[in-house]
């Protein structure tokens, strides 16, 4: 092989080198090409917040799939910390204090993104007239519309607030779909009834009610506020600054949250409704584009 030829290859083959070395020839750390798993367990303000975060990281920020991936409680947290997963964001603390420590360490826990105060009591439709639970059994109500059992709140009012107020309600257990399908459909026909309400949700954009306040105290520390906020793994600011500093940015108060929550309920479907509500909204989350922008230049 001709001398010139031999350097002409080897020419190639080092710039070829270079562009691997350098930027992975457009393979592998530009966020075009980036993937992410956040994982989410289902509550309505995860569903809200995780998919507009899917949507605008794709949209905005040309990541080639950002993936809602459902799972539990614990195991959400676990998957964080392990690196199976990326983020989760909707960490409650106090409430999840446990869940947390477990996986000290192994997960970066973001600032609160909720500016609001969040709320997670009994409640009771406005037409009734009350506003504390020592007044329930003065009302027609015959039943405490409920959650899931294994829920904290479900838990406290049977061997806690019945007792202590020796409510004569029945308690009926549901998955909090089929809670919210019976509350439409007795609000709707207005008639007297209990159930277990919170915000961010957007049953508050939906429905006139009032939490009931709690002159005993037995429901102990659920009814304080508490903050919503996102873990991710611990080596993400590291290694994909973007969805990082995005991530950080996130911020919502609790009509914004609400009102999102209730277009995603309206339409059916998460990423149509954050569409929805984001052509309503874009001054809300490009504080949030331009941070993750700023990451991306360095």
């Amino acid at each position: 092989m001709p001398k010139f030829r031999k350097m002409k290859l080897f020419a190639v083959l080092l710039a070829l080198l270079v562009c691997l070395l350098a930027s992975g020839c457009g393979q592998s750390d530009t966020p075009e090409n980036k993937r992410l798993v956040i994982g989410y367990i289902g509550w309505d303000e995860n569903v809200a917040v995780s998919s507009l975060t899917k949507l605008l990281l794709e949209q905005e920020l040309g990541y080639e799939e950002v993936q809602i991936e459902l799972t539990d409680l614990e195991a959400v947290f676990e998957r964080v910390g392990d690196g199976e997963m990326d983020a989760f964001q909707d960490v409650w603390l106090p409430n999840h204090s446990d869940e947390l420590e477990a996986v000290e360490g192994d997960v970066e826990l973001l600032r609160s993104w909720f500016r609001g105060q969040t709320k997670f009591s009994l409640a009771a439709p406005s037409y009734m007239g009350i506003n504390s639970i020592d007044q329930i059994n003065d009302t027609e109500a015959e039943r405490i519309i409920g959650i899931e059992p294994e829920s904290r709140i479900m838990q406290r009012i049977p061997t806690e607030v019945v007792d202590a107020y020796d409510l004569e309600q029945d308690l009926v257990e549901a998955p909090t779909e089929g809670m919210l399908a019976e509350v439409e459909r007795l609000y709707t026909a207005r008639e007297p009834f209990i159930f277990v309400a919170w915000s961010p949700h957007w049953m508050n954009q939906r429905y006139e009610f009032e939490y009931l306040e709690d002159p005993k105290g037995a429901l102990g520390e659920l009814t304080k506020p508490s903050e919503l906020h996102t873990i991710v793994r611990e080596d993400l600011s590291s290694e994909d600054p973007v969805a990082y500093e995005f991530m950080k940015e996130v911020t919502l108060t609790e009509q914004q949250i609400n009102t999102l929550e209730d277009v995603i309920n309206t339409t059916g479907d998460p990423i149509r409704g954050s569409r929805a509500w984001l052509d309503e909204n874009r001054d809300v989350v490009q504080p949030w584009i331009d941070a993750a922008k700023r990451a991306r230049e360095g």
